[in-house]
């Protein structure tokens, strides 16, 4: 075989399982979880969302939640998490205080 058409062939197959690796890619959110100043406007319902079965026996879902970014409420998609022994899980929340809302980011508390 010639070593050119060789290597145009690894660099297609390269480029095929890249292409269809790329749509498997869970990435985390590209931004955090909103901390500063009260925010004056309360945040919209929670979205409800559809999810299959639990990849792993003994997962639970955890919702998603609105987030603050770029002066207004961004929609973070929920997830299946492992469980954590001893630990339960309290989601994320908005919480009006004095000077508007606040989010309470979602954390594992000790049970």
């Amino acid at each position: 075989m010639n070593p050119i058409s060789s290597r145009a062939r690894n660099i297609a197959l390269a480029l095929a399982l890249g292409s269809a690796l790329s749509g498997c890619v869970v990435t985390a959110t590209p931004y955090g979880v909103y901390a500063g100043p009260g925010i004056a406007v309360a945040p919209p319902a929670v979205q409800v969302e559809t999810y299959g079965p639990a990849p792993y026996p003994g997962y639970f879902w955890v919702g998603g939640y609105w987030n603050w970014v770029g002066g207004r409420y961004v929609w973070v998609g929920g997830h299946w998490q492992a469980p954590r022994p001893g630990y339960r899980w309290a989601p994320h929340a908005w919480v009006r205080g004095a000077d508007g809302w606040h989010m309470r980011p979602g954390r594992w508390v000790r049970r």
